[in-house]
């Protein structure tokens, strides 16, 4: 009963350190108390497990209590790589020695783990406003931790683009802490029309384009008329801006030596006045004296031919 309860007490004290919150270091480190061979020895391990948790506590503690599951597997697979090869180990001399060794080694790879993570990991927004999901060290439960934009707002910028009339223009806002947003964040694309640079805009000068996953859009066979400034602003359902920017969008007209050429009929010929040249009117009198003379002869021939049956 005092072996349980002794384990009991291990579990409890683990769950207050970051490199605790996972399982299978629980289980690890029981399964080595209850390895030792006499119930003192086992007591004098436990005792020592118990600090090791208390100095695991104080170092997350002294950095912002809090870790991602990234950080976590990594620091845990380290502990466990080293706890291993110290399980192989020939402990004649002093096992109590040797335990607070591999504990102190423990908390040095949480503590450098940690230092990467808050520096360069905790909040890799330079600007914008992040909302992301992490564990507290203490209660071994996820929260939701604010990491609030370095420069107080969350617009992050102003960007040209320059394009050809016809042409193709890539719209593309996305930035790689975008994916450790809470939620399903969407993509708002805004357009606001004019030359950019030649009014000072307002919220009431765009005009919505469209409400995206995916943080681009592409502009196809672009007109001189579709230039001005295009804005980007990555927003949850509840209308939260988490993050903002524009493009200013020139559209260069195409030179004119690439532009269609009208396409001019030619011109009908023009009438020769020559006299050997025949006219409609001479062709109507022509067709008209052919056929009155195929009709004399005609009616000649039809008369010649019945006076002939009449004299035989």
């Amino acid at each position: 009963m005092l072996l349980i309860l002794v384990s009991l007490l291990c579990a409890v004290h683990a769950a207050e350190s970051c490199l605790q919150c996972d399982g299978s270091i629980l289980r690890m480190h029981e399964d080595f108390i209850l390895s030792a061979p006499t119930m003192n020895d086992q007591i004098e391990l436990q005792d020592i497990c118990n600090y090791a948790y208390v100095t695991y506590q104080d170092t997350s503690k002294a950095r912002e209590g809090v870790i991602d599951p990234t950080t976590l597997y990594r620091a845990k697979t380290e502990y466990q790589s080293e706890f291993d090869r110290f399980l192989k180990m020939d402990h004649t001399g002093s096992l109590t020695f040797d335990t607070i060794q591999i504990m102190e080694k423990g908390r040095k790879i949480l503590e450098k783990h940690l230092d990467a993570f808050i520096s360069d990991g905790l909040c890799p927004n330079a600007c914008g406003l992040l909302h992301r999901r992490v564990m507290d060290c203490l209660s071994c439960q996820y929260k939701m931790y604010i990491c609030p934009s370095p420069t107080g707002q969350q617009d992050c910028g102003v960007f040209p683009v320059e394009a050809e009339e016809g042409g193709q223009a890539v719209l593309d806002c996305f930035l790689p802490w975008h994916r450790l947003l809470l939620g399903k964040p969407e993509y708002h694309y805004s357009w606001a029309p004019r030359k950019p640079g030649t009014k000072k805009l307002d919220e009431s000068d765009f005009t919505a384009l469209v409400v995206t996953p995916d943080s681009f859009v592409v502009l196809n066979q672009l007109h001189l008329d579709e230039e001005g400034t295009y804005r980007c602003s990555l927003q949850d359902q509840s209308g939260v801006v988490f993050f903002q920017v524009s493009f200013l969008l020139s559209v260069a007209p195409l030179p004119s030596q690439t532009r269609r050429a009208s396409v001019t009929l030619p011109s009908l010929p023009h009438k020769d006045s020559s006299p050997f040249q025949p006219t409609e009117d001479l062709l109507v009198a022509l067709i008209v004296m052919i056929t009155v003379l195929t009709l004399t002869v005609c009616v000649g021939l039809t008369l010649v031919l019945g006076s002939k049956r009449q004299k035989s």
